[in-house]
């Protein structure tokens, strides 16, 4: 085993970088821009301060500017858990006999266990600094929730949180965790809202998703004074936050002039698949470089592989604005899997350009071979990765048993989101064989895609 590279590289705390990188400035046919859902012309700043933070439109809104600094109170924030590692995977590497060379940049080692305090930080600080409360938002699998509810406990905002039915009861200890710092965390669809209400008198017993948690919590933020709404994935903002994770990983892997050949990343609504590109991504867009990327989704929620480009609601309450995205319509609820953070029906509009574009490309994969990964990850590296993550993890291996037949010495890079101390319920259910593995079928899909809007003179 060659011990030229390091297990662990790490940055200095002078190295955490110090603007964010705007991947849309690289673009040359930028994201569609948002919609008003009842005029159909792009949204305005006016009318989207109106949801979230004056700051955070801003950054919504700029695809030309590309790097955005970090505000001092933000970059101080950071410091308390980055820089984060890039971890050669040299146990599992021995394990599969691979020639390949696995790293992976592992975001769990803060308290929330995730990638997700890096937007949530920025936006509590945007919220604070505007003088607001407090602030709401929806969670999947808790992360998001968990990482709001630390950075507005550490701003002082008021916190509040519609959780995914499922993950609420799959996920007991999360739900503590964000309570333990002082958020107030409701089941959704709950029968706190309107919008919650009609959700449960369509869908009696639904187990939720991540569409109704998202009308319910931009419900609450326009009926309150003194509110905004804030998410963890899909808009541009918190991709553009999350950009910290790549611009890490890209510094690193240059103090040691290591080129990924490829680089893997779960894809939910796209906050971390699209922080840990960003900086690759910019050069491929700029003719500097090239590389495979691949979006990792279930197979149960497959925005990327079976979903269609086009303008859609991002919420299932049809409150929000109108995104052009990959998409299996606002109505569809993904079966419960154990990866909450994933169980999002559309991508990133910014992911969706590029993937439409060619740029990068996506597979599916089932929830136990998933599990499989994971447990196999866990035995030889030593962390139990959260089930989110544990998607980039099945495709990695993939590729470096690719390479074990071709004898190619290809780089893999991928992104380790979280950690699965929560999720051991997922791990029991996998362990007893109770695990199901549910793709929708064609029909299935159809009642979400016949509901997606028509919009006279754009689909």
């Amino acid at each position: 085993m060659s011990k030229e590279i390091p297990y662990k590289i790490y940055l200095e705390e002078q190295e955490i970088p110090k603007s964010w990188y705007n991947l849309r400035a690289d673009m040359e046919k930028k994201p569609a821009p948002l919609l008003n859902p009842g005029t159909g012309q792009p949204m305005t700043a006016e009318e989207l301060s109106g949801v979230f933070c004056e700051e955070l439109v801003q950054q919504e809104l700029d695809e030309t500017t590309p790097y955005i600094e970090i505000p001092k109170e933000i970059q101080d924030f950071y410091k308390m858990y980055r820089p984060s590692p890039l971890v050669r995977a040299y146990c599992l590497e021995e394990k599969l006999q691979t020639p390949a060379k696995i790293y992976y940049k592992f975001e769990g080692n803060n308290t929330s266990g995730s990638h997700k305090l890096n937007s949530a930080i920025a936006q509590a600080y945007y919220a604070k600094k505007q003088g607001l409360k407090g602030v709401t938002t929806e969670t999947g699998a808790g992360q998001w929730g968990t990482a709001l509810s630390m950075a507005c406990s550490y701003f002082d905002l008021d916190c509040k949180v519609y959780m995914v039915k499922v993950s609420y009861e799959q996920k007991p200890f999360r739900r503590e965790v964000m309570r333990t710092y002082g958020a107030d965390v409701t089941p959704s669809p709950s029968t706190t809202t309107e919008v919650g209400r009609r959700i449960l008198e369509a869908h009696p017993g639904t187990t939720g998703s991540l569409g109704c948690a998202i009308s319910e919590a931009v419900e609450v933020a326009t009926t309150n004074e003194g509110y905004r709404y804030v998410l963890g994935s899909v808009l541009n903002q918190v991709l553009l936050h999350q950009s910290v994770i790549g611009l890490e990983a890209k510094a690193a892997m240059d103090k040691y002039d290591i080129k990924p050949d490829m680089i893997i990343g779960c894809a939910g609504g796209g906050s971390n698949l699209g922080g840990l590109i960003a900086p690759f991504m910019g050069q491929k867009l700029r003719k500097e470089a090239d590389y495979q990327i691949i979006a990792v989704e279930p197979a149960s929620c497959p925005s990327f592989t079976r979903g269609k480009y086009l303008y859609d609601f991002c919420d299932t309450g049809m409150i929000c604005p109108l995104a052009k995205m990959y998409t299996l319509g606002s109505g569809f609820i993904p079966s419960a899997n154990h990866a909450g953070g994933l169980r999002f029906h559309g991508m990133s509009s910014t992911l969706s350009e590029l993937y439409d574009q060619g740029l990068m490309e996506a597979r599916a994969v089932e929830q136990t071979e998933v599990f499989a990964a994971a447990e196999q990850f866990a035995r030889v590296e030593g962390i139990l990765p959260a089930p989110e993550s544990s998607h980039a993890i099945k495709v990695a291996i993939d590729e470096a048993l690719k390479c074990k037949e071709t004898g190619e010495e290809k780089t893999i890079l991928f992104g380790l989101t979280g950690t699965g101390y929560f999720d051991l319920v997922a791990y029991e259910k996998f362990h007893n064989g109770e695990m199901s593995d549910y793709i929708p079928t064609d029909e299935d899909l159809q009642p979400g895609f016949d509901a997606i809007p028509k919009i006279p003179g754009i689909q």
